[in-house]
């Protein structure tokens, strides 16, 4: 069978789905169908319509694009049939009903960004390093009934930095996952895919989830240490980016996101969340072994800004501290 052959129908929503969808147009892949996300009313009432960026993608390439609001929709059902796909292929889109995955005589396999059976989950990439891991990965898998679980057909390593936050690891595997789902479609093209079920590969750790992150979710916990709270801090940045809440007395608490910060090691007696700074040049917070240095904040209804700016501008008094 000749690329031009395989028909193949793609599913995903978000900047980090298109590029894998980039990859198969430009390799001369027939890709006869682009599932994706309905538009999102954007604007003051909701009068503008946003495409997804897959969507916007693949308008720009004359593809043909789907946007169901329930993938059990019997009318959507018939429409992806009517595609007569050898193969889907799903990137950071929706849990798919069994009608759906089951349908091309060549499966559907998904792209996702940990190396399973790690971190099976809707934020894989977030709980990476927030855990402190020193490396993550991306993963081409076919799909069956328990989410993530499917029999693996290849994996990619990446290494995480110290200094990484989700922005950076992000970036790394949306470019790595556009390699990673070529070669997967190539090998089966060829009729070469031996895959590994997950249970068969061994760990010395205990799996780790990555259930989606809420807002609750992001609130810093200063009693954890700076270690944990430090990767914390750059697990959720830039996006949702943790959270904290600073108190002063008499007056209600101002959320304030932190997006940047460093380490200190070191013993002392304050209490954790206690505030200490020359209010100019540096904003450090107590932990239980240290302090967290705040680099980047942004406070409610302000906009992000440098510890610096933020010293010059915010006047708060000495018994404040961050809940």
């Amino acid at each position: 069978m000749e690329k031009k052959d395989l028909r193949i129908v793609y599913m995903g929503t978000p900047e980090f789905a298109v590029e894998s969808l980039k990859r198969l147009v430009e390799g001369g892949y027939n890709v006869v169908g682009v599932i994706t996300m309905p538009d999102k009313p954007m604007g003051r009432h909701g009068s503008v319509l946003q495409p997804s960026p897959v969507k916007a993608y693949a308008v720009s390439q004359g593809l043909k694009v789907l946007q169901p609001e329930k993938l059990k929709d019997e009318a959507f059902l018939e429409e992806l049939r009517a595609l007569r796909a050898d193969l889907q292929i799903v990137v950071a889109f929706r849990m798919l009903p069994e009608a759906v995955w089951q349908m091309p005589r060549l499966g559907t396999f998904n792209l996702h960004a940990s190396l399973l059976p790690q971190y099976r989950g809707a934020a894989p990439i977030n709980w990476a390093v927030i855990n402190g891991d020193t490396e993550t990965g991306i993963t081409t898998f076919f799909l069956k009934h328990e989410i993530d679980t499917g029999e693996i057909i290849d994996q990619v390593r990446v290494p995480i930095a110290d200094t990484d936050n989700i922005g950076v690891v992000y970036d790394r595997l949306m470019m790595l996952g556009g390699d990673l789902v070529l070669k997967t479609v190539d090998a089966i093209l060829a009729g070469n895919v031996k895959t590994i079920p997950q249970e068969t590969l061994s760990s010395t750790e205990p799996l780790r989830p990555a259930p989606k992150i809420f807002k609750d979710t992001c609130r810093i916990d200063w009693t954890k240490g700076v270690k944990p709270v430090y990767d914390f801090i750059r697990g959720l940045s830039p996006y949702p980016a943790a959270w904290t809440e600073l108190c002063e007395p008499d007056s209600s608490p101002v959320t304030m996101k932190i997006y940047e910060s460093s380490k200190e090691f070191v013993e002392h007696t304050f209490a954790p969340g206690t505030i200490l700074t020359d209010k100019k040049t540096y904003f450090k917070v107590a932990s239980t072994d240290g302090f967290v240095h705040l680099l980047s904040v942004q406070l409610a209804g302000k906009k992000r800004m440098n510890v610096t700016d933020f010293l010059r501008g915010y006047r708060y008094s000495e018994k404040a501290i961050l809940k």
